[in-house]
C-alpha cells in the first residue's frame, strides 16, 4: 500500500484518487474549494459519473479514501503526490496554469520527505519542467523529488473503466527510476506502460486529443458533401471502418465536439505551435469545421421553419455527450444561443445535465421530459444521443409537436421511417438536401 495525495477533486482528480484507492493504496484527496470537499465528506458528488458514487462510499468505508483542504493533512506521509487541478483556456487559446503554479507551489511548501510530483491535468508541453523549477524554488530545504508525466486519457461517462481497463499508460520524466516507481501504481490494471521523457509525454497527450477531433471535424466534412451528391454518411463511415487502417472510432458525423478536452486541447496545441513559428494549418481547420457544424444546424431550422423569429424549438440533450452532466463547450449552449438571438423560444431537457443548464442557459426553458419538451414545439433538434432518446415514442413526440420538423444531429433515428410518421426530419449528411 502506497500514500498518495491527489490535488484537485475535479473530474480528473476525483477519478483518479477513487480508482487508485481502489487498487489498495491510500488517498487522500486536497481541493482548496471548501464546498466540494464539504459534499465529499458527506457522501455527495459534484460531479455527475455512473458509478463514481459507490465506488467512493466503498473506498471511504474501507478507510482507503479521505478529503481534505489541508495541504499539510494530504501530503503527510506522502509517497506520490498527483496534480490533477484544471487547466482553463486562457484568452488566446493558451492553457492557462495558474492553478497548477498553485498546487506546485503548496506541494514544495508542505513536503518533508521525498516524494515523487506527478503531472496528471493536461498540460503545455514543458510545463514538468516548469513545475520542477518551482519546488526548487519553494521546497523547505534540499528535499529530494522527481517530476513525472501522467497523461489522462479518461472519457467522460466511462472514465472509471478507462482508469482500470486502459488502452495504456503513458509516463515521462528525466528520472527513470520515478517513472518506473509510478508504473509500480498501474502493473494491476495489466496494460501497456510506455515510460518517455517528461515533453514527449506531455504531447501524446494533445496529439492524441487533437487527432480524435481531426477525425470527427474530417467526418463532418464528408457529411456535407454527402448532402450535396446524395450518398449517407452512415454508409460511408461504416464502409471507411472496415479498413483496419481507419477503423470505426469517432466516425458519427453530428453536431461537432465539445466538452472539456477536445476544443481545449486542439486550441492550445494550436497555440504551441504559432509561438514556435509553425503553421498549424489543419488543427486550424478541425477548429473550423467544427464551429460551423453548429451553425449547419440552424440554417437547416432557418429553412425548414422559413425563418426563426417566434418559432418554438426544442433541444434534445444539453450535455456535450451522453452520461455526463458536463455543459462545457456543449454544442448545445452555441445553438441555444444563436437561436435566442435569432428571436426564437428555446427550451431543453437533458435527463442528468439540469442543474448545470439552469446556470449556463438562464433564456432556454426547460423542461422535465421530452414529451414535455415537445408540447407546442414548432421544431426538435437532437443534440446529444441519449440512450433514452433513441427509444422515444415518436408517435407521441409528433402528436404533442404544433410543427414537425426534426434535426437530427447525432443521426439516432432512420429518414425513411421519420417521413413515414410524418415528420420533416433532417439529419446530418444522410442524403440530398436542399442546397
Amino acid at each position: 500500500m502506497k500514500n498518495i495525495a491527489v490535488i484537485g477533486v475535479g473530474y480528473v482528480g476525483l477519478v483518479t484518487g477513487v480508482c487508485l484507492a481502489d487498487l489498495g493504496n491510500r488517498v487522500t484527496c486536497v481541493d482548496i474549494d471548501e464546498g466540494k470537499i464539504e459534499k465529499l465528506n458527506r457522501g455527495e458528488m459534484p460531479i455527475y459519473e455512473p458509478g463514481l458514487e459507490d465506488l467512493v462510499e466503498r473506498n471511504v468505508k474501507a478507510g482507503r479514501l479521505s478529503f481534505t483542504t489541508s495541504y499539510a493533512e494530504g501530503l503527510e506521509d506522502a509517497d506520490f503526490v498527483f496534480i490533477a487541478v484544471g487547466t482553463p483556456e486562457g484568452v488566446d487559446g493558451e492553457a492557462d496554469l495558474r492553478y497548477v503554479r498553485m498546487a506546485a507551489r503548496s506541494i514544495a511548501e508542505e513536503m518533508d520527505q521525498p516524494m515523487v510530483i506527478v503531472n496528471k491535468a493536461t498540460v503545455p508541453v514543458g510545463t514538468g519542467d516548469w513545475v520542477a523549477d518551482l519546488i526548487r524554488q519553494y521546497r523547505n530545504g534540499d528535499i529530494e523529488f522527481a517530476v513525472v508525466s501522467n497523461p489522462e486519457f479518461l472519457r467522460e461517462g466511462s472514465a472509471i473503466s478507462d482508469f482500470l481497463e486502459p488502452d495504456r499508460v503513458v509516463l515521462g520524466s528525466l528520472n527513470r527510476d520515478a517513472a518506473e516507481r509510478v508504473a509500480q501504481l498501474y502493473l494491476p490494471l495489466r496494460t501497456t506502460i510506455m515510460i518517455t521523457d517528461l515533453r514527449t509525454a506531455e504531447m501524446i497527450k494533445y496529439a492524441s486529443n487533437a487527432f480524435l477531433a481531426t477525425r470527427i471535424s474530417f467526418i463532418n466534412e464528408i457529411a456535407n458533401i454527402c448532402e450535396a451528391l446524395g450518398a449517407d454518411v452512415k454508409e460511408v463511415a461504416t464502409g471507411m471502418g472496415y479498413d483496419e487502417r481507419i477503423g470505426h472510432g469517432y466516425l458519427d458525423a453530428g453536431v461537432g465536439y465539445g466538452g472539456s478536452c477536445f476544443p481545449k486541447d486542439v486550441k492550445a496545441l494550436t497555440y504551441m505551435a504559432e509561438i514556435k513559428g509553425r503553421h498549424p494549418q489543419l488543427l486550424r481547420a478541425v477548429m473550423d469545421i467544427n464551429d460551423d457544424q453548429r451553425r449547419q444546424v440552424v440554417r437547416k431550422l432557418d429553412q425548414a421553419l422559413d425563418g426563426l423569429r417566434d418559432k418554438t424549438i426544442g433541444l434534445l440533450g444539453l450535455a456535450f455527450k451522453p452520461n455526463t452532466d458536463d455543459m462545457r463547450e456543449a454544442p448545445a449552449t452555441y445553438i441555444a444561443r444563436m437561436l435566442t438571438s435569432a428571436g426564437a423560444a428555446v427550451r431543453g431537457y437533458d435527463p442528468v445535465a439540469e442543474d448545470v443548464a439552469r446556470r449556463m442557459l438562464p433564456k432556454v426553458e426547460l423542461s422535465d421530459d421530452a414529451y414535455g419538451l415537445a408540447e407546442g414545439c414548432d421544431a426538435l433538434v437532437v443534440v446529444t444521443d441519449w440512450n433514452e432518446f433513441k427509444n422515444l415514442d415518436l408517435a407521441r413526440i409528433r402528436d404533442a409537436m404544433r410543427g414537425n420538423v426534426v434535426i437530427d444531429g447525432r443521426n439516432i433515428y432512420e429518414p425513411e421511417q421519420m417521413r413515414e410518421l410524418g415528420f420533416y426530419y433532417r439529419g446530418i449528411g444522410r442524403g440530398y438536401e436542399p442546397a
